[in-house]
């Protein structure tokens, strides 16, 4: 056996086991490693209010303070006009179901030829009463499991806004010990990247703030003039969902509305699905370009492949942060990544000779409009002289005769 053998077979069980452990302690931290990436990112998000506030004498640990306060009295609002309208709805609901369970039954027997009545769906639901109190069973026996997962959600949010915190009343000395790690040619490139994240992250919060507030002015205003109960709350679910749910958040946004006033009365349901179209379009082609120009310029299909990608890494975190890093990478892009002039070539844009013989037509065509009004403008101003000259003949003509 050579020497050499025993050593690296030792060492080769040693990286082994190295990396075994490695993968180990990373399977039990990446909890704490995606609340710390989440809280860096909120921390980011809410770093420019408190810089402000510090650049008037604020000290950063209560600017950071006072933007929590703000920030947590707006979520437990929109929290508390949700449950005040699910609440509500689920009474009215319940209130009214055997009415609905009436036209229902009478739909179906007219739809489908059949003879179903309300006493025999009550006799089929006790006679499956030993099938419900099994169901009833297992879900007082899930109890525990859903408590233990509301306090587990409730302790990892406090671990998520403790962070924030922290990074964020401490954002220089944060940046100051990562620079201190870094030679000194390299912590330029980390401040500009960090820079540039602190933009676009915060840029990406604000202008959709913008558009949210703009969203439930809107919806707002409609709910009201259709008199549809819960306009305000209704209004707030949309301008929330549909600007900080990715995706889906449109759908989701207008779809409680609609289920809203279906309860109330169904033509308003249309004309509330009909609003939520077309104010979405007006949304995509007007206000939201002018909004998002100078903060986070992403393209849609971009920010599409962005969610996706984050949704399958890290899950619904990944896809609620994955628009700001997505925006980053391209704001980091875009700085250190040089760009070269591109040669003029059908080939890149085929359509674009054929815009320039439209466009050759049209100021061919507008030239000739101009040719004809001037010549005719001519015309009638000769015609016009003509008939004075020949006037003022007659005129002189017949003046000389009275005077003879």
């Amino acid at each position: 056996m050579p020497k050499w053998l025993p050593r690296a077979m030792v060492l080769a069980l040693l990286l082994v086991g190295a990396f075994q452990l490695v993968d180990w302690a990373f399977r039990q931290l990446v909890d704490l490693l995606v609340m710390l990436l989440v809280a860096f990112f909120l921390s980011l998000a809410m770093e420019p209010a408190v810089d402000r506030m510090a650049a008037r004498g604020v000290r950063r640990g209560l600017g950071t303070f006072l933007v929590f306060i703000g920030l947590a009295i707006a979520v437990a609002g929109f929290l508390t006009a949700l449950g005040t309208l699910l609440v509500d709805q689920v009474a009215k609901i319940a209130g009214d179901l055997p009415h609905l369970l009436d036209n229902l039954i009478g739909w179906i027997n007219r739809t489908f030829h059949q003879n179903l009545s309300l006493n025999d769906l009550q006799q089929k639901l006790l006679k499956d009463s030993g099938n419900v109190e099994k169901y009833a069973q297992q879900a007082a026996d899930n109890v525990w499991g859903v408590s233990s997962t509301l306090i587990g959600g409730l302790f990892q949010a406090f671990t998520v806004g403790l962070f924030t915190f922290y990074f964020t009343a401490d954002g220089p000395r944060v940046r100051r010990t990562v620079c201190s790690l870094l030679p000194p040619a390299k912590q330029g490139e980390v401040l500009r990247a960090w820079e540039i994240a602190l933009a676009k992250t915060g840029g990406y919060l604000y202008s959709r703030a913008l558009l949210a507030i703009a969203s439930m002015l809107a919806h707002w205003i409609m709910f009201t003039v259709i008199d549809l109960p819960y306009a305000a709350a209704l209004a707030v679910w949309v301008g929330v969902m549909s600007q900080f749910v990715p995706t889906i958040g449109t759908y989701l946004a207008g779809a409680l509305p609609v289920l809203v006033a279906l309860t109330v009365e169904p033509v308003d349901a249309v004309w509330v699905l009909v609003f939520v179209t077309v104010y979405q379009q007006i949304e995509n082609y007007l206000l939201h370009p002018r909004i998002t120009a100078k903060t986070v310029d992403v393209h849609p299909a971009m920010a599409f492949g962005a969610v996706i990608a984050g949704a399958a890494l890290l899950g619904a975190v990944g896809a609620l942060i994955a628009i700001p890093v997505a925006a980053t990478l391209q704001g980091f892009v875009g700085t250190y990544v040089r760009r070269y002039e591109v040669a003029t070539d059908p080939r890149i844009d085929r359509g674009k000779d054929r815009k320039e013989r439209r466009e050759r037509r049209r100021q061919a065509a507008r030239r000739l409009r101009q040719m004809v009004r001037g010549s005719s403008k001519d015309r009638d101003g000769k015609d016009g002289k003509g008939q004075g000259g020949t006037d003022g003949g007659n005129r002189g003509g017949k003046g000389g005769e009275d005077g003879r």
